[in-house]
């Protein structure tokens, strides 16, 4: 690999999405994109006793299916990056450790897809594994736990908040698939100080904002170079000031931006306020449905931009704003 620019990575044997695989639950599947999943449930707790334990679930099945339709095995898996929402990503540690892989813990919040992605692809482009796979997961009850409200109190939400997605994403990445990685990039950490934990596009924008304007001036491309421009769960909200910020720089992304908490449910018809957000939905949205239509030849050539709040129970207890951070991975079949 190589450095372009100031902080993008190029590829030069490039990495490749060899099988991907996405479950969601029962609110995502009655959603645009339901079809699209390779597994669902209409049971939150996923016969469980914990919403937590059912969250583990999710990564377990996401990898066994990306396993099986890639005819692979665990044995054939060099190392595994993953991380979710949760103190010490207990989801990603108790789903994934009977494959008894090489784990690397991640943690980018929301942001995790991207990151898990990026590094799979680095240790793949390196040489320093054949196979690696990226996996990462949310679960609405068990991030309310954590970060908001118990469920049972049955607070109110505001409009700018977003519906956190039950779902979980893999992808293995080795040599030799149609759909190629050919750049990535690491966000900054961006902090405009935005505080309230029912907004978290507006904490995010900023940095999705700064990856894509550093990405295009380290690439010397246009977004019209790209069939699509798709952000992790900016929401309504994180949105509309995302093309704010990037039009201070004279960078329009309208025509061909998407976001995933946008794309995964139906606002209209399903309450969810702002868009969908959480680890499992830019994951289930790229694995379920994107590289389904890269493998179609539908889109060939894209930038995945995963959005994360770096932010913790502790820190909201203590009035921290909210940073952002936000990572790119370029997807092409050219």
């Amino acid at each position: 690999m190589k450095r372009i620019g100031k902080h993008t990575l190029e590829f030069t044997v490039l990495p490749t999405i060899l099988s991907h695989a996405s479950i969601a639950g029962k609110r995502e599947a009655e959603g645009p994109l339901g079809a699209d999943f390779d597994q669902t449930f209409s049971d939150t707790t996923l016969n469980s006793d914990s919403w937590e334990k059912a969250e583990a679930q999710l990564q377990k099945e996401a990898v066994n299916f990306a396993l099986d339709k890639g005819e692979l095995t665990a044995e054939d898996i060099d190392y595994i990056f993953a991380g979710d929402l949760l103190n010490q990503c207990i989801s990603s540690t108790f789903g994934l450790m009977d494959f008894n892989i090489p784990f690397l813990g991640q943690y980018g919040a929301c942001s995790t897809m991207a990151q898990t992605l990026f590094m799979a692809s680095i240790m793949v482009e390196s040489g320093a594994a054949e196979r690696a796979a990226a996996v990462t997961s949310s679960h609405f009850c068990s991030a309310e736990r954590q970060f908001r409200l118990p469920l049972e109190y049955g607070g109110q939400r505001t409009p700018t908040a977003q519906w956190t997605v039950t779902a979980s994403g893999c992808a293995i990445v080795g040599k030799g698939g149609k759909v190629k990685i050919k750049r990535a990039l690491a966000g900054k950490i961006v902090d405009f100080g935005v505080k309230d934990a029912a907004n978290m596009g507006a904490a995010m924008a900023p940095a999705a904002a700064s990856t894509i304007y550093e990405f295009l001036r380290d690439t010397a491309t246009k977004p019209e170079d790209y069939d699509l421009i798709l952000t992790g769960d900016l929401g309504l909200v994180g949105s509309k000031l995302l093309y704010e910020q990037l039009e201070v720089n004279n960078i329009n992304i309208r025509k061909n931006h998407k976001d995933c908490g946008l794309m995964l449910f139906d606002l209209d018809a399903q309450d969810v306020h702002a868009g969908g957000s959480g680890c499992g939905c830019s994951a289930s949205v790229l694995c379920g449905h994107l590289l389904k239509r890269m493998e179609r030849d539908e889109l060939k050539n894209i930038l995945f931009v995963a959005t994360g709040a770096l932010m913790s129970p502790t820190s909201q207890q203590q009035g921290e704003s909210i940073p952002g951070i936000a990572h790119l991975v370029q997807l092409s079949t050219q």
